[in-house]
């Protein structure tokens, strides 16, 4: 995917790690002047995309938190650990191959991790972010841990377990995998579900259960998801059933039908990627 070049130098980039594994860590990019008089219009994580595999890193997300520090908010760029290259075909009864240190449980706490460590950051960079006026926006898999994220404040009041340093306030899913049992069924991107929970869900049925969107509702927190039904990496009905079982539950959720294939989402420029950053500001009025 190719970008013209921009002039970004009105944007500051700092690498700060949330954990001591390699793979935990988070760029922030900053406007120019943020914390010495220059408000901030609110913080955006970016969660990359990539079928949770290894192969996929935060630089996918690099064009658009560049874009929406320009546009005057924080960007968090997360990295985390990832799934390794085994696509649920090297086991026994479709179970999935080896994972190297991501998937589940790992790359799940790492998002939560990373998504609590903006609590400390000015530590690290002197500009203090609101908690309060925190959002995700999340493309494909990063769209389904997004949900999941902005999931944990319920799950937490539910269960009785400890609430979230930095609750999301609002999630921007693109073309996100938000029916984790479909897209499973559906054998996606070959067995990339498999692959990131380590066997399929006939085997661990808990965790698909802890793990899915679908089965986490309600949580409170308005989700748009934006999709097109020409994306042929991600079926649009997965954002489609999401946001219908979201509102049987009482969710503000929204669903957003736009054009272009499923990397337009995450292009500054693209109309749907601008769809995208309007309602994040939508979110952070």
């Amino acid at each position: 995917m190719n970008h013209a070049p921009v002039n970004h130098a009105s944007v500051n980039r700092e690498r700060i790690p949330y954990g001591p594994h390699p793979d935990q860590w988070g760029e922030l990019f900053l406007p120019d002047g943020a914390g010495a008089g220059r408000p901030l219009r609110g913080t955006v994580v970016v969660i990359h995309g990539g079928y949770w595999r290894k192969a996929y890193t935060n630089e996918l997300g690099v064009p658009e938190a560049l874009d929406l520090a320009e546009h005057g908010f924080a960007a968090w760029n997360l990295e985390y650990r990832r799934a390794g290259a085994g696509a649920g075909t090297g086991g026994p009864g479709g179970r999935a191959a080896p994972t190297d240190d991501g998937g589940w449980p790992a790359t799940f706490r790492d998002v939560a991790m990373g998504i609590d460590h903006l609590a400390h950051v000015a530590d690290h960079t002197g500009v203090s972010l609101d908690p309060a006026r925190v959002v995700a926006l999340g493309h494909s898999a990063g769209g389904h841990l997004a949900v999941w994220a902005a999931g944990r404040a319920a799950y937490a009041a539910r269960t009785g377990g400890e609430a979230p340093a930095v609750p999301l306030a609002g999630v921007v899913s693109q073309a996100g995998i938000l029916d984790l049992a479909a897209a499973h069924r559906l054998r996606l991107s070959k067995d990339a579900v498999a692959n990131l929970m380590g066997g399929p869900e006939s085997e661990r049925p808990a965790e698909y259960a802890l793990a899915d969107p679908m089965r986490r509702l309600p949580i409170g927190v308005p989700v748009h998801a934006v999709h097109s039904r020409a994306d042929e990496d991600a079926p649009f009905e997965l954002s489609r059933r999401y946001v219908e079982a979201a509102h049987e539950a009482g969710d503000p959720a929204e669903l957003h039908e736009t054009a272009g294939d499923h990397f337009a989402l995450i292009t500054p420029g693209e109309e749907a990627y601008e769809t995208c950053r309007a309602l994040v500001a939508r979110l952070l009025p």
